[in-house]
């Protein structure tokens, strides 16, 4: 029984020494664990399966499942061979489909970005400048809509923007126009639709930037006898120059590979690299080429980014 006890004893010093060793381990490295738990969240959920889309992109489509062929295979000799493909990449080039909706989707997501811009700016600033219990409502209004499901959202664009629709509809009774205006499925529809869902990734941004400036820096401008549109020029828009690059990377990145806006508002005839995703992943069961088509993609948007980053740090390191 003695035995037992002194056992249970050492037992128990062990871990107590183990808990002190970890507490003093976590009160002296507590940096790198707060930092490092939310990097190898990123490292696990976007590397990995960035690395799994990779592989199947260098496979070759089969009729099987999974519908690709393996990066490597062991023979009965026990010889490991491997089979990487470059075709999916060099269709790319080849068939216009592609290229053509690689181009179309960033213009639209650049010409859906400047009117968001065009748009938010004046309402954040606005935000920004109205009293504490308006900037309240106000914030309240610009996130409302995402209380609402986004499908349901696009839905409803479906109903204004049909023939017999309530914009068409409206514009007839006021005597307007004579008969239905084509609007749906339409690229106006698309613009319509991904400027009104994006809009507060634009406003939100800005408003944040925004609420940092001091207003005394604009008055300072008029006492030295700059002009309203001057003084804008001059000292608010480079200031909020870091809101309006923030909101449109927000809005720019996921505008470029949307996919529910141009099939629900564009009725399949607006060309987006979303939906030839969707196609060849579910209709064509083309696994390597959709895979293909997203890292490509995938490096279409990273790239600006990074150069843009490698300006600032350099613009930074020269002040």
């Amino acid at each position: 029984m003695s035995a037992a006890n002194n056992a249970n004893h050492a037992v128990g010093q062990l871990v107590s020494r183990l808990l002190l060793r970890l507490v003093d381990l976590l009160q002296s490295h507590w940096k790198v664990i707060v930092v490092g738990i939310p990097f190898f969240w990123l490292l696990l959920f976007f590397l990995a399966p960035f690395i799994i889309v990779i592989k199947i992109s260098l496979a070759e489509s089969l009729i099987a499942s999974p519908p690709y062929s393996p990066l490597y295979e062991r023979a009965e000799d026990g010889v490991l061979s491997i089979r990487v493909i470059f075709e999916n990449y060099s269709y790319l080039w080849e068939d216009d489909l592609y290229l053509n909706s690689y181009i179309n989707s960033v213009k639209i997501a650049s010409v859906s970005t400047v009117f968001c811009l065009l748009i938010g700016y004046p309402m954040a600033y606005g935000i920004a400048r109205s009293n504490p219990t308006t900037k309240n409502i106000l914030l309240m209004l610009v996130i409302l809509p995402f209380w609402t499901s986004f499908l349901l959202r696009v839905y409803a664009w479906m109903g204004l923007l049909a023939d017999q629709g309530t914009i068409n509809s409206l514009l007839i009774w006021l005597g307007v126009i004579d008969e239905p205006i084509r609007m749906l499925y339409s690229e106006l529809a698309v613009y319509i639709g991904i400027v009104y869902s994006y809009l507060p990734f634009m406003i939100l941004p800005l408003y944040a930037n925004m609420e940092k400036l001091d207003v005394a820096l604009d008055e300072a401008a008029a006492d030295l006898g700059a002009k309203p549109t001057i003084a804008f020029l001059t000292v608010t828009l480079p200031l909020t120059l870091p809101g309006i690059i923030a909101g449109s990377l927000l809005v720019f990145i996921p505008a470029t590979g949307e996919f529910v806006i141009p099939d629900l508002l564009g009725g399949g005839n607006v060309l987006m690299i979303g939906r030839i995703l969707s196609d060849e992943f579910n209709a064509n069961s083309d696994w390597p080429l959709a895979s293909a088509v997203a890292i490509v993609l995938l490096i279409v948007l990273v790239l600006p980014m990074v150069l843009y980053q490698r300006i600032q740090a350099r613009e930074r390191g020269n002040l």
